[in-house]
């Protein structure tokens, strides 16, 4: 029993690290562009439970995609609102990209200095563990990139593409997310991002010449 649940118990550190890292980006950017609402709701923080949303937690542990419970920011407190939506928005993405990038290594100087460490049952789990951080990360990164309220992806347009846009998601919103929840609940999400994902974690492997 306790074999079988091990490959979920172990994605759960790969996880909080991920939703951790990436809401503590948005809220780092929004209260750095002038708005501390993150500050004042207690997100600018890189505790998990501050960020956990309990059925997109159950998403990620059952299907491998979900998400984080959203930082709240006021545009009126930006200088620029669309610019700095904008930045706010990638930075949740951006810090997943940083974090994968940083377990890569960290995975390459195991591998390289702890060999005889891997071929234990610990030293298993451990780059198990390590490997899960760099994919869950891409997977948020990549996941959240989808046009699809309330995703950053779905902020990023907008702020492009300007008020043709945010019309178009306005008048599409309800049928839109109706949409993203089919393809969560019958897991057709994993054809769409899927392949961008491995694609991402192949390449970082490769030019870190990790394996």
């Amino acid at each position: 029993m306790l074999q079988s649940l091990l490959p979920k118990l172990l994605m759960i550190p790969a996880i909080l690290i991920g939703i951790s890292i990436h809401e503590y980006g948005h809220a780092l950017a929004a209260v750095k562009l002038g708005d501390d609402t993150p500050l004042y709701q207690g997100r600018l923080t890189l505790n998990p439970i501050k960020h956990l949303d309990p059925i997109g937690f159950l998403f990620l542990m059952i299907v491998g995609f979900g998400w984080a419970k959203p930082v709240m920011i006021n545009p009126k407190n930006f200088k620029n609102p669309r610019r700095d939506d904008l930045i706010v928005s990638l930075a949740g993405i951006t810090m997943n990209l940083l974090t994968a990038i940083a377990f890569t290594l960290v995975i390459k100087f195991v591998v390289s200095n702890f060999y005889s460490f891997l071929v234990t049952e610990a030293g298993q789990y451990t780059i198990t563990m390590l490997y899960a951080v760099v994919q869950i990360n891409i997977v948020l990164m990549i996941f959240n990139l989808m046009p699809i309220p309330p995703l950053d992806g779905h902020h990023i347009v907008q702020s492009i593409g300007g008020w043709k846009v945010t019309n178009f998601f306005r008048q599409y919103e309800q049928v839109i997310r109706i949409g993203l929840i089919l393809l969560l609940v019958t897991g057709y999400i994993g054809r769409i991002i899927g392949p961008p994902v491995y694609g991402i974690t192949n390449f970082l492997f490769t030019i870190f010449n990790v394996f």
